[in-house]
């Protein structure tokens, strides 16, 4: 199954951030990313409320549940081992992290889920891969830029790099073309402000307009 959630990123390109919604909430998302073309989503965890993690577990399960065979779904934001167990408990595919935590991509890989740390600097990338992570999200990678993407890839180019944070349809082919394997899209596809007030259409809408930019690299 690994290596199956590997090709998926690899080719879909594509992860859907969504934060701060409740489970039905997430339903609604899926199925707007799912009708736009998204087939990687991303659950997160608040980490400012520990009380709502078991919620969260239950909408990666609910989604990984409904969407079995057509979507993958992880887990965001993940800071501890045992946040990796309640999302491989709850169906979740792959564990995506702000930090390099060896224990947390140590975890992942024993219980054979992808393992996607978060880094900024060639030390902080180069010690994720060394720990096993299977790709390294590059992040900010919106305020850092391309160019910081193509000079960094440069003499670690066997890393496979995601760029996540401030991605969308304007900048996300020059990232692609700059080294990037995949591009990680929070607020500019699951936006807080649509989800709230229902519009779920637009969702949908910004997913398609997204992966044409994406098909251009």
């Amino acid at each position: 199954m690994r290596e199956t959630v590997i090709t998926s990123i690899e080719r879909e390109k594509v992860i859907a951030i969504v934060r701060g919604a409740g489970a039905e909430a997430c339903r609604k998302v899926a199925d707007a990313l799912y009708r736009g073309g998204i087939r990687l989503m991303e659950i997160t965890f608040d980490q400012n409320h520990p009380d709502s993690f078991p919620a969260t577990a239950g909408a990666i399960a609910e989604i990984a549940k409904t969407y079995e065979g057509r979507m993958l779904v992880g887990a965001g934001t993940v800071t501890t081992p045992e946040l990796v167990d309640l999302t491989a408990r709850a169906g979740g595919r792959y564990i995506i992290s702000p930090d390099v935590n060896e224990a947390v991509i140590r975890r992942t890989r024993e219980l054979g889920l992808v393992s996607l740390p978060g880094a900024m600097t060639p030390t902080e990338i180069l010690t994720a891969h060394r720990a096993g992570a299977d790709f390294v999200k590059v992040f900010p990678a919106g305020e850092l830029g391309t160019g910081y993407l193509k000079a960094v890839r440069a003499p670690i180019s066997h890393v496979k790099l995601l760029a996540v944070g401030g991605i969308n349809e304007r900048n996300a082919a020059a990232f692609l073309k700059a080294g990037a394997v995949g591009l990680g899209v929070g607020g500019n596809l699951a936006n807080k402000e649509w989800i709230a007030a229902g519009d779920f259409d637009k969702i949908t809408a910004a997913a398609r307009i997204l992966l044409e930019a994406v098909q251009t690299a």
